[in-house]
């Protein structure tokens, strides 16, 4: 009786605690501000207590997270109205890298040492700090860096070529199954699709994958295809 209520109990916060960090939002962690990781420190912490003790009521665990995922929805709204609270509670993005000098003052504010802002670097492929025009550390950890337009690779406009449009590549098959929303988005027909598969003597329950590019090229990925002899990833 006792597991069946710790499993009940689990699946429940578990369900509770997939709804609040759903209503905070859609930024990765590693993109959450200061606040909004607190938030989700204080709920994972509040949802062991109705897990470690099967006496305590379950309300004890769900009404404190849905206090603080109220309060982050709330502060996330008026951050949105107010400019002043935004830099209260987000702070506001510091330039440690201005035309290829380092702002040591700033590096000191922020409490950031040459280590970390090298490897940082280094993460973005940049190994001489000379390369970098300007450097930024964002208001969620994350090193921004514009490179000195002497260092960057060659784009089509420096070229002054026009290359053809691009757009996403359409999923016509995924995981075996036909998606006929995107056939119908793309103005093609199961028929056509088995066409082209017939052409390349497939079936559509032999491919995995299956999608079309902007240029009309279609993609197949077959079911059941085996790793050949050969490198190995570690």
């Amino acid at each position: 009786m006792v597991i069946v209520s710790l499993f009940n109990r689990t699946f429940l916060i578990y369900l509770a605690v997939l709804f609040v960090m759903r209503l905070m939002g859609k930024r990765e962690v590693g993109q959450l501000s200061t606040f909004d990781l607190v938030v989700a420190i204080m709920i994972a912490e509040v949802a062991v207590f109705p897990l470690e003790d099967l006496k305590t009521p379950l309300y004890m665990g769900l009404f404190p997270m849905l206090v603080l995922v109220s309060a982050e929805v709330l502060l996330s709204y008026l951050c949105l109205k107010y400019k002043f609270l935004r830099k209260i509670v987000d702070g506001y993005p510091s330039v440690l890298i201005s035309k290829g000098e380092i702002v040591e003052e700033e590096m000191r504010r922020q409490r950031y040492n040459i280590n970390d802002l090298m490897g940082q670097l280094r993460e973005r492929n940049i190994f001489n700090i000379s390369d970098v025009e300007y450097a930024i550390l964002e208001t969620t950890g994350e090193l921004t860096v514009m490179v000195k337009n002497t260092k960057r690779p060659v784009s089509p406009e420096d070229l002054k070529i026009t290359p053809p449009p691009e757009d996403i590549p359409v999923p016509l098959v995924l995981d075996g199954e036909i998606i006929q929303e995107n056939l119908d988005y793309l103005n093609r027909n199961l028929s056509w699709l088995e066409e082209e598969f017939k052409k390349r003597n497939l079936s559509s329950k032999n491919v995995l994958y299956a999608c079309l590019d902007c240029q009309g090229n279609l993609y197949i990925s077959k079911k059941g295809q085996k790793r050949k002899n050969g490198m190995i990833i570690a």
